[in-house]
């Protein structure tokens, strides 16, 4: 089986940041999923579950009301390896197109007095939130990107060179 796109990138190398991890051409046009990654993969500790449910919630429910973008979000969730999130948005727009509304939610995140959707009717487990560990996740990656606002390294997936020989064998770190 061919390896997935975002299993090829580096992940010894990816920093907290917002990056495009794939575009795809469907039957509405082009969306564009996005790798709004929290904390370093394999080094930092992960986001804790339930602040990780409770921040898809916040977030989520944030974008699909944000009168500016409510209408090009298709998909905000969690990746397995609860170091992120990824966006799905309608259109091709660059990380730094995005830049504002990713912190603008995660701004959000701290005027928060409870977390939408979270009775047993809405939630698939509506008991697995907690607000106060969302909001110390959010104001920590809210900081880390008004801080790193202009290093490029938040905005691109960090490329890796290797070595290829002559006749096309392709070597890699062991």
């Amino acid at each position: 089986m061919k390896m997935i796109q975002s299993f090829s990138v580096d992940h010894r190398l990816i920093v907290p940041g917002i990056f495009v991890s794939r575009v795809d051409k469907v039957g509405i046009g082009t969306v564009t999923t996005y790798d709004i990654r929290i904390k370093r993969p394999n080094i930092e500790p992960v986001i804790d579950v339930a602040a990780m449910h409770s921040l898809e919630h916040l977030i989520a429910t944030f974008m699909r009301n944000d009168p500016d973008w409510k209408d090009e979000v298709i998909y905000w969730g969690p990746m397995g390896c609860l170091t992120g999130f990824y966006l799905i948005l309608k259109g091709n727009r660059a990380p730094r197109e995005i830049y504002d509304l990713v912190l603008r939610a995660f701004k959000s995140v701290k005027e928060a007095v409870e977390v939408p959707g979270t009775a047993p009717e809405n939630c698939g487990n509506y008991l697995m939130h907690n607000l106060a560990m969302a909001k110390w996740f959010a104001e920590g990656f809210e900081k880390y990107l008004e801080t790193n606002r202009d290093n490029p390294a938040i905005f691109e997936y960090p490329k890796t060179k290797r070595l290829v020989t002559e006749g096309g064998q392709v070597f890699y770190d062991s």
